[in-house]
């Protein structure tokens, strides 16, 4: 038996990178999966036929979790699909790096918008089903930046710290019900985005990480693991650091 058996679990941002991942660990452990995606439907149904089996279901959706008519509209056909919600993951994310002399208010509006404001979006969206259900486990990506903040990064250090601030208050509100809402904050993790950094830059952030390696996003993706299952059932309203020790 998996950890995962017959759970139910939409994520946002499922066909690359952290997200990717996620969902490969959550399907290999036996869970049913939908995942959002906004761009390349190619790449997200070969996600799905290379995982689709008679034990766990992946289905892709094609929506825009900062907006909040397409959130409704994708639960709704999330539960027509797999009749019922267990666990939401909010992983979808952008950056939009400039220091803020340089940085418009379009750049930083957009990136409040689809990282904060589609959290808001899903939690509201799938919170009916949790109260229904009496459980339910939100997962919240967040960032080591919105914890400590970075230069050039205010607007994307502003979304991810706000989903702290969110997720800590979601848990209060929704606690009594058994729904648990936690919070990952990754370091630096190995992804398509970083396969275009410089040596030197990859060198300079591992010097400042005590176990001297970037991460990979299947760490990321463990941790999830743990979090949308009932090993955590006691856990909530938590940031845990997926850093290598970085804040330490």
């Amino acid at each position: 038996m998996s950890l995962l058996d017959n759970k139910n679990i939409l994520i946002t941002g499922g066909s690359r990178g952290i997200g990717k991942s996620i969902v490969e660990v959550l399907v290999k452990n036996g869970a049913n999966v939908g995942f959002t995606f906004t761009s390349s439907d190619l790449s997200a149904n070969n996600i799905c036929k290379e995982l689709n089996s008679k034990d766990a279901k992946c289905i892709a959706y094609k929506s825009d979790a900062s907006k909040f008519d397409q959130c409704e509209k994708l639960v709704n056909s999330f539960l027509d699909d797999f009749e019922t919600i267990d666990v939401l993951i909010n992983n979808a994310g952008i950056t939009k790096d400039n220091l803020l002399m340089r940085m418009s208010e379009e750049d930083f509006d957009k990136v409040i918008e689809v990282n904060l404001k589609s959290v808001f979006n899903m939690t509201k969206a799938c919170q009916r089903i949790f109260l229904k259900n009496r459980r339910g486990s939100i997962i919240n990506m967040s960032s080591v930046v919105g914890v400590k903040g970075n230069a050039g990064q205010s607007n994307y250090a502003a979304s991810k710290s706000g989903i702290i601030g969110f997720s800590k208050s979601i848990a209060q509100e929704l606690g009594s019900r058994n729904i648990r809402c936690n919070v990952i904050a990754p370091g630096f993790i190995k992804t398509e985005m970083t396969d275009n950094l410089s040596e030197s830059i990859i060198e300079g952030w591992t010097e400042n990480i005590p176990l001297k390696r970037p991460g990979e996003s299947v760490d990321v993706a463990n941790l999830c693991l743990f979090l949308a299952s009932d090993l955590s059932s006691y856990i909530t309203g938590q940031v845990i650091n997926v850093d290598g020790g970085l804040l330490t």
